[in-house]
């Protein structure tokens, strides 16, 4: 029983020790063309072959960073469909339940990380990685 015990400890301090990685950015493109390139094109610009039948216009993908820098937080919520006021297009789809998963910390912009789904933050990484 000891040795069950200790074995257990010592496999759950390597788990806690095990370094999460955030996303590349190509793991978040794979996402991308699978669930947004149908609306928002595969560069990003709002051109997707479906864009012409939508109103409004699918987003410009590559346009969102600001002066204060890329909106994580509200990328994220805008995606999983948590928030999405104010925005033109509120038709899209919430794509939350699609990008479940195992969690990696993500700094919204605040300094403090957040446990977010991997496919979430993988997709998050895609778009800051195509702004222009």
């Amino acid at each position: 029983m000891r040795n069950t015990l200790i074995s257990l400890g010592v496999l759950g301090l390597i788990v806690a020790c095990t370094e999460v990685s955030m996303p590349e950015p190509d793991e978040g493109r794979v996402l991308y063309m699978e669930n947004c390139s149908q609306c928002h094109g595969t560069s990003g610009k709002g051109d997707g072959p479906w864009a012409e039948s939508l109103s409004p216009k699918p987003a410009d993908l590559t346009q969102l960073s600001t002066a204060e820098g890329f909106p994580r937080a509200r990328v994220l919520s805008v995606i999983d469909g948590y928030d999405r006021t104010g925005l033109p297009g509120q038709e899209m789809p919430e794509f939350g339940l699609l990008l479940e998963g195992d969690t990696v910390p993500v700094d919204v912009g605040d300094g403090v990380f957040t446990p977010t789904p991997r496919p979430l933050a993988a997709l998050l990484t895609y778009l800051e990685s195509i702004q222009e």
